[in-house]
């Protein structure tokens, strides 16, 4: 139907700690959280993958962990690194590693792709993971033109300062009021952070109360908003491939920079 919408809302992190796991699981059962995306890494994605295979109403891709960087000062520290960005055969095999890990949590594929701070938008880990999602006909976020990705449901700045009223309910509402026709992806990381390392840590508990707000799900219900998850969706129109990983092959680009690294919002 031409200018329905349609929602997914989708938890970023779900595996990286019980904390996050709790948060997550309390959004989706609660709230309106209805796919979520796993870190295959972390010793936790073992339970989370184990409530998402008791729990199919939330649909699960898969988080690419390649790192976390931090904002410090006048540049980008990393937290932790799993491999060199602008390593392509180590990006290639780190995330053959973590779609081995998936399949062997979940027994079955990924309903999308995304990738923690979004470091798939630059190459060599953007044609990685185009290749993968073409071969297995999924979304990737940010590259499937029929799902709009949003990430102003988000507790900081680019810099990582705290942006106060961000994750507010009436925050949330007005994001949601102005949603276009079509599939929008709204992403948001509820948890709690106790138990974490992370740039993003005190806001997660913020998001929970607002995600599972009574007068969310009533907004959602009268104006006409259809939550969804990505497993609601019809297959994309493409052919599978006999390797996922041995399609494209991406340039060797510079390390992150601040002006790239300032568009990861809702990371």
């Amino acid at each position: 139907m031409a200018g329905k919408r349609f929602l997914i809302v989708n938890a970023d992190d779900f595996g990286q700690s019980s904390g996050v796991n709790r948060g997550v699981i309390e959004a989706h059962e609660r709230g309106i959280v209805t796919s979520a995306s796993l870190m295959t890494r972390w010793p936790a994605a073992i339970e989370a993958a184990a409530y998402a295979r008791r729990h199919p109403a939330l649909s699960l891709g898969l988080h690419v962990d390649l790192g976390e960087w931090a904002y410090r000062g006048d540049t980008w520290q990393p937290f932790y690194e799993v491999v060199q960005l602008d390593d392509e055969p180590a990006v290639r095999i780190e995330v053959a590693r973590q779609l081995a890990a998936f399949r062997r949590l979940i027994d079955k594929e990924p309903t999308h792709i995304d990738s923690h701070q979004h470091v798939h938008q630059r190459e060599p880990a953007r044609s990685v993971l185009c290749g993968v999602a073409d071969s297995l006909g999924v979304p990737l976020r940010h590259f499937t033109p029929s799902i709009r990705y949003c990430g102003d449901f988000y507790g900081q700045s680019a810099e990582g300062f705290p942006v106060p009223g961000a994750i507010a309910v009436d925050a949330l509402e007005k994001i949601l009021s102005t949603l276009p026709g079509g599939v929008t992806e709204l992403g948001c990381h509820p948890g709690y952070g106790d138990d974490l390392t992370t740039m993003y840590r005190d806001e997660r508990a913020q998001e929970v109360p607002v995600l599972c707000d009574v007068r969310i799900r009533a907004m959602i219900l009268e104006s006409g908003i259809e939550l969804r998850s990505f497993a609601d969706l019809p297959p994309l129109d493409r052919p599978p491939t006999q390797d996922a990983l041995g399609i494209y092959h991406g340039k060797t680009p510079a390390r992150p920079t601040k002006r790239s690294m300032a568009r990861r919002r809702g990371e």
